[in-house]
């Protein structure tokens, strides 16, 4: 019983039309599913992808009013994006810079090249070359070209306060293995594999001795690790064997989901691969119309009556 590697990131936007735009137009990611925040269902919960919508390629955003994130300990700071190759990290350097989007110079970090950029809200990413390693299904929609899209999730960084109370949870109950460290200028960085490992299977966890931060706009709200479907119950058994507060099992219709918090405060999730997202729509018509989960669907004209158009 192991993770296989990241599930998604949700982070937090207040601009759900300028997020869509970004997303899907500079990034070049497919909108996969258009729904709301099944505990908030005032807020969009927009998910982009790749062209099948695979778990692992999940950025997700909570569509939430909020002033912009204080920057601190106990956050996610920087999400990774896999790419495939040097060609890649250029084109992508020279499409930023069309676009107006504020970035980096591209630089070698932990063996790869890695060109870190800000969307306008100041959620912070890293574009990463993964080597072409694995799968991937380029969207035929994205005006990005098909070498070039974005291929998922790459590493993704934590800063706590207290690393070594983090890493206990990481290697003990989620049964990650430390496998190598590299030094950045704010510190030194623990690098965590699952399953396989490979960009799209890692946490860096760095130590930040600042004040906590505050989540807005900007923000990531948490980190979903993936799982096979049949392992969900016994990934809800070793949470309660090793007496690690949780949410319990949670149907999320288009995944079933295990929340809980590490001891820095950082909520990670546990989610398993499937159904997936064509479990009410069908593939070619991904993200074209307002998704509810059937709990949801007797209440779509309050919903709709209450978000914005994208």
């Amino acid at each position: 019983m192991h993770l296989t590697g990241l599930h998604h990131l949700t982070a937090v936007t207040a601009r759900a039309a300028d997020n869509f735009a970004f997303y899907t137009r500079v990034l070049g990611l497919r909108l996969v599913k258009k729904t709301v925040n099944q505990d908030d269902v005032s807020a969009y919960h927009l998910f982009y992808a790749d062209a099948r919508a695979s778990p692992g390629t999940d950025l997700t955003f909570f569509d939430w009013p909020a002033p912009p994130e204080r920057r601190g300990a106990n956050s996610i700071v920087r999400t990774g994006l896999r790419v495939a190759g040097e060609g890649a990290i250029d084109w992508w350097r020279e499409h930023l810079a069309r676009q107006g989007v504020a970035h980096a110079a591209p630089a070698e970090r932990d063996g790869r090249l890695t060109l870190d950029f800000e969307d306008g809200e100041g959620q912070r990413f890293s574009l990463v070359d993964d080597g072409g390693a694995g799968e991937a299904h380029p969207w035929a929609g994205s005006p990005v070209p098909a070498a070039r899209q974005i291929r998922g999730l790459g590493p993704v960084r934590l800063a706590v306060a207290v690393p070594d109370r983090t890493e206990a949870v990481l290697t003990e109950i989620l049964g990650m293995r430390r496998d190598r460290t590299f030094a950045l200028p704010e510190g030194e960085v623990r690098v965590y594999a699952m399953g396989e490992g490979g960009a799209g299977a890692e946490l860096q966890v760095i130590a930040d001795a600042s004040a906590p931060a505050r989540q807005g706009a900007g923000a990531v709200h948490h980190v979903a690790f993936r799982i096979p479907d049949g392992d969900y119950g016994a990934w809800a058994d070793r949470l309660k064997e090793h007496r690690m507060p949780s949410s319990g099992p949670i149907d999320r219709f288009y995944f079933r989901s295990l929340y809980f918090r590490e001891p820095n405060g950082i909520l990670f999730e546990i989610a398993t691969d499937g159904p997936g997202f064509t479990a009410d729509e069908p593939l070619d018509a991904l993200g074209t119309r307002l998704a509810l989960p059937p709990f949801l669907e007797p209440r779509r004209a309050e919903i709709e009556a209450g978000l914005k158009p994208l």
